[in-house]
């Protein structure tokens, strides 16, 4: 409970400071030119969002170590159930608008991974209780050697040709996220449009450089 005050406290403040300068504020994903009003209209609906406790749980499930999942659980089949996203801090998803940012940053995603061809058929990641992995990306094939640092939710995964370093969590769906810093997981993304013929990733590109600590992935569940 006192977690959830301090939350709220913090985003509270955060976002009355950004509405004072709203008026030079630009959109998340936009050219940096917006309107006083638009605003002030997705400031409010982040105070507007925090005053219940199912909110504030849902702000709570995008930040990165405050759902943490334990080895035993990493381990199993995971299959791909939509974009996933969270922040590193909980000041960075204040600073970034809160749970609004989060969604906003999810549908940009779910509209690129569309494009991608990314479905429960072609994205599996198996954790192996050996220290083993085995995954396949929109039809990408990877494996190699995996570890895991609970306390930190992060997650080293190894390969041949790749090794990537990542973090999990448990989502407000009941699986996993696993995720990435943009430009780590750019590159397997890139593999799979020249796969599919897909070149449009600009979004993907430009997520980090307009939330600051965001992480993007998967969402998943066994």
């Amino acid at each position: 409970m006192k977690t959830l005050k301090t939350l709220r406290t913090l985003i509270i403040a955060t976002t009355s400071a950004l509405m004072v300068g709203c008026t030079t504020m630009g959109t998340p994903f936009g050219t940096g030119v917006g309107t006083s009003n638009q605003t002030t209209d997705v400031l409010s609906g982040v105070l507007g969002a925090i005053t219940n406790g199912e909110a504030i749980t849902g702000v709570l499930s995008s930040v990165i170590g405050l759902d943490k999942m334990t080895q035993r659980q990493l381990i199993g089949t995971w299959v791909y159930e939509g974009p996933g996203c969270a922040f590193t801090s909980q000041s960075a998803l204040a600073r970034a608008g809160g749970e609004i940012a989060a969604t906003q940053v999810e549908e940009k995603l779910a509209d690129q991974y569309a494009k991608l061809g990314l479905n429960a058929k072609n994205t599996i990641v198996q954790f192996n209780q050996d220290g083993t992995y085995a995954a396949v990306i929109g039809g990408r094939k990877m494996s190699g050697k995996y570890t895991y640092d609970e306390k930190n939710c992060a997650v080293k995964m190894s390969g041949l040709l790749l090794s990537l370093n990542g973090y999990v969590k448990r989502n407000s769906l009941g699986g996993m996220s696993l995720l990435f810093e943009s430009k780590k997981i750019l590159p397997v993304l890139q593999a799979i449009a020249s796969m599919s013929g897909n070149t449009s990733l600009e979004t993907i590109g430009e997520i980090s450089k307009n939330y600051d600590g965001v992480r993007i992935g998967f969402d998943m569940k066994k």
